[in-house]
């Protein structure tokens, strides 16, 4: 199955103060972090949305991702528009696929095997739509089936997105994830900081077990 992504970042940060893409989560800004994971999780391709400040994003991005892999397309109404119409001007943008990941470009904490999992979620039971769950509770990234693109271009917005995939309920696929990383969007400087913490607790806890895999197969 081929599956792209789709990333959402041309709002304007107002409740951050600062920046969001190019605020520094680790070695990385956030929205190379975003759209690294979901590369890292099989998507194909993945397709970013910008606008405020987009020239700057655009910029890291070129810096870092080959256009091959990654597509940057612009939101030119982003003060006045809400996320569904970014959604919109990327899905329209979108390669040809199967199905594509969402996620908002504040989010670069989701685990690439959070991916994956939906993935195989959708692809073992013919979904149209899969979505992540911890705590019983959807979370991002979903996966959405190529089948739901016409029902998205044409809403009207009211509701939100949730409107459009009630339509798909009977068609809709959940796997549960051990993967805080769902929780942590950065909307605030206080959300930021949370974030921050637990991308340097889970280095600490992954990176010994890393060094630890790559020592044992150089030894083999």
């Amino acid at each position: 199955m081929k599956v792209n992504g789709l990333i959402l970042a041309a709002g304007l940060s107002s409740r951050m103060g600062s920046f969001k893409p190019l605020m520094p989560v680790g070695a990385e800004t956030l929205i190379e972090r975003s759209t690294q994971s979901m590369l890292s999780g099989g998507a194909h391709h993945v397709t970013v949305v910008l606008g405020y400040r987009a020239a700057e994003a655009e910029a890291v991005l070129r810096g870092r991702f080959s256009p091959k892999r990654v597509s940057i397309v612009h939101n030119p109404n982003y003060e006045s528009t809400d996320m569904l119409a970014s959604a919109k001007i990327g899905i329209a943008a979108l390669p040809a696929c199967e199905a594509f990941f969402l996620l908002p470009g504040d989010m670069p904490a989701v685990d690439s095997e959070t991916f994956w999992a939906v993935r195989a979620a959708m692809q073992s039971t013919g979904a149209s739509l899969a979505f992540p769950t911890l705590e019983g509770r959807r979370k991002h990234p979903p996966l959405i089936s190529a089948r739901c693109v016409p029902s998205i271009l044409a809403f009207d917005g009211t509701g939100g997105l949730r409107e459009v995939w009630r339509q798909y309920a009977s068609e809709t696929a959940e796997v549960a994830v051990d993967d805080a990383g769902c929780l942590f969007d950065a909307d605030t400087p206080e959300d930021y900081r949370r974030l921050l913490r637990y991308v340097e607790k889970k280095q600490r806890v992954f990176e010994p077990r890393k060094r630890r895999n790559a020592c044992n197969a150089r030894n083999q």
